[in-house]
């Protein structure tokens, strides 16, 4: 299973209702827009010197701009109605057995976020990540057999969470990684993670 193929979907569709309502991934953060360093994670990939995987974005605004970075789509229903409407529209697009999703506004997932989960649990449909304290339902490992099951969920408005749990999710231990599940929401989110990454910028 560690060497099957799969596609990153970042998920950049909230509303950012704690950022002025200004669209998060395309917020600088140093010298480039949030998304450009979710995209240059080392985590996304399987290995250091593995090919990028597919990547896929999706968004509910500036597609245009997004569509820079990478093959870019809408979530799977209207308006903004969460990040499993996000994973849904991910799963339908996905030309890979397997989709691994992160959300845009975490700057520096685990860097071996993608080895882990591809690693973890064999049969397992979803492995998702637990950072030792809860589990962070936007970094997780999909087959792409659950898209149907993903629209339906999404359709009724049912949280990732709920959806994961009833389709038999398998929590994976990121508790040594726990400061890189670390997401910026706020204006002073920002502002700090800035300060810290000034002296590497």
């Amino acid at each position: 299973m560690s060497g099957a193929a799969y596609t990153v979907a970042v998920l950049a569709g909230g509303a950012a209702t704690r950022l002025d309502g200004r669209d998060k991934g395309l917020a600088p953060l140093g010298a480039r827009p949030l998304i450009e360093r979710v995209l240059a994670a080392p985590g996304l990939r399987r290995a250091p010197e593995d090919p990028a995987p597919p990547l896929l974005i999706v968004a509910n605004r500036n597609l245009e701009v997004y569509a820079r970075y990478a093959e870019t789509i809408r979530d799977a229903l209207p308006g903004h109605r969460g990040p499993l409407a996000g994973i849904a529209a991910a799963l339908a697009a996905c030309r890979t057995d397997w989709l691994l999703s992160v959300p845009v506004d975490c700057p520096l997932p685990p860097p071996d976020l993608a080895a882990r989960l591809l690693a973890a649990a064999p049969g397992a449909t979803i492995r998702v990540a637990h950072d030792g304290v809860r589990r962070q339902p936007l970094f997780a490992l999909y087959a792409r057999v659950l898209a149907a099951s993903a629209a339906a969920a999404a359709s009724e408005q049912r949280g990732v969470h709920a959806w994961q749990d009833a389709v038999g999710a398998v929590e994976v231990d990121f508790a040594d990684r726990r400061v890189h599940f670390e997401n910026l929401n706020t204006p002073s989110d920002f502002a700090a993670f800035r300060e810290r990454l000034a002296p590497h910028a």
